[in-house]
């Protein structure tokens, strides 16, 4: 496959010199008053200086002229713009992360319905639409998420203490949102969302009956093998959640409720539901984020839809309450800042494996975008706007 055909929207930029003149107003205004400084192909500087980036095409405010959202990132991965030596991208973002829902003028959101793309409903999540996006994602290959993650696979937010490397906090996370959910000897487990077999390895080794279910042929392979080796029994299905049978003590489910779309929320909690023996719980990690934002933005496609996680959307703890019948929650844990130190740790392990990366055969534009998306979600931690909770729900009585 040629560059053009796998990266068409990065080749061929969009040409619309109306948009592109308004985005430059719109980054004018919107770096005013930031603690940022943004440098013009020109060499012109804006902003009150702090964290710099550097935009060294014009083809930049083409991009985002176009489509804010996607474009931004899509202009990272062309090489349009930069942060400069000495800068860190995640900094960087950071800044615009803090002011996310005011740098577009208010004059200019009354368009955004116009120009912003609406989520194509070729990735609804149905059945088969979550199997091919799951695909998409986790499918890419097990070597390549190991270039990143610790021995534990976990690919989800860590639980640090001051003391804490990566690999100790990954199993302390699990450890906590097993204890939400109850799990002890001789508990039956569901695991919704297998990931790479920790969490059932973990449950397994406190004495638990395990059964986990993933929609990922990768991760359920490797996941099987782990499980193997580590000398513990649990089961590793590839299944639909929908589709799950049986009588649970606990379900537990890490980050995956981001997968599965706002208009099926109802129907995974009352999945949920089905499966839990009375008195039963449910331990659940989620990304959240604020219930106005959810709201503002649920039905648009941004640059993470569009080349990372394909029908996803984040909940608010608000929308997590309206969806769950009649499971309610009666502990909570947030640890948002945990989060943005993970994906600090992700993103360096793999820049320092650049090479290994190019050798699995992901090009340069594929690794600009990887570390694009691990630098924007640490700044979405790193502002407030994004935070990661575990949650234990049971039966409303």
């Amino acid at each position: 496959m040629t560059i053009d055909e796998r990266w068409p929207d990065i080749v061929k930029s969009p040409r619309s010199s109306v948009r592109a003149a308004a985005a430059r107003q719109v980054l004018r205004g919107a770096v005013r008053d930031l603690a940022v400084q943004v440098v013009l192909p020109d060499g012109r500087r804006l902003g009150r200086g702090g964290p710099v980036m550097e935009i060294v095409s014009d083809r930049f405010f083409h991009r985002i002229g176009a489509d804010l959202k996607i474009g931004f990132g899509e202009a990272y991965m062309a090489g349009d713009w930069r942060a400069a030596p000495g800068t860190d991208l995640a900094e960087l973002l950071t800044v615009f992360a803090r002011r996310l829902s005011t740098l577009v003028p208010p004059t200019l959101q009354r368009f955004r319905k116009v120009i912003e793309q609406r989520m194509p409903t070729s990735e609804l999540n149905d059945r088969t639409g979550a199997r091919s996006n799951i695909a998409r994602h986790y499918d890419l290959s097990n070597d390549l998420f190991a270039t990143f993650l610790d021995p534990t696979m976990s690919y989800s937010s860590a639980l640090f203490d001051d003391t804490d490397d990566l690999e100790q906090a990954q199993v302390r996370k699990i450890d906590n949102v097993l204890d939400l959910a109850g799990v002890r000897e001789g508990s039956r487990v569901l695991e919704i969302g297998t990931g790479w077999g920790q969490l059932a390895i973990q449950a397994a080794g406190r004495g638990a009956t395990v059964t986990s279910i993933t929609l990922s042929t990768e991760q359920r392979d490797l996941a099987r093998k782990r499980i193997a080796e580590a000398g513990v029994d649990a089961t590793v299905e590839l299944c639909d959640y929908r589709d799950a049978a049986g009588r649970y003590d606990a379900v537990v489910s890490v980050e995956m409720i981001e997968a599965v779309g706002e208009r099926y929320w109802a129907e995974y909690f009352a999945t949920v539901d089905r499966l839990l023996v009375p008195g039963g719980r449910f331990g659940l990690q989620a990304i959240t984020m604020p219930d106005d934002r959810l709201r503002a933005t649920r039905h648009a496609q941004g640059w993470i839809h569009k080349y990372i996680f394909p029908g996803g959307l984040i909940p608010s703890l608000e929308a997590i309450d309206r969806s769950a019948g009649r499971l309610a929650v009666i502990d909570q844990h947030k640890f948002g800042a945990d989060y943005a130190r993970t994906l600090r740790l992700w993103r360096d392990r793999f820049t320092e494996q650049a090479a290994e990366v190019d050798a699995l055969g992901f090009d340069e534009t594929f690794r600009r975008m990887w570390e694009f998306y691990l630098a924007y979600s640490e700044a979405g931690f790193r502002s407030g706007y994004l935070d990661v909770v575990q949650l234990a729900l049971t039966r409303r009585t």
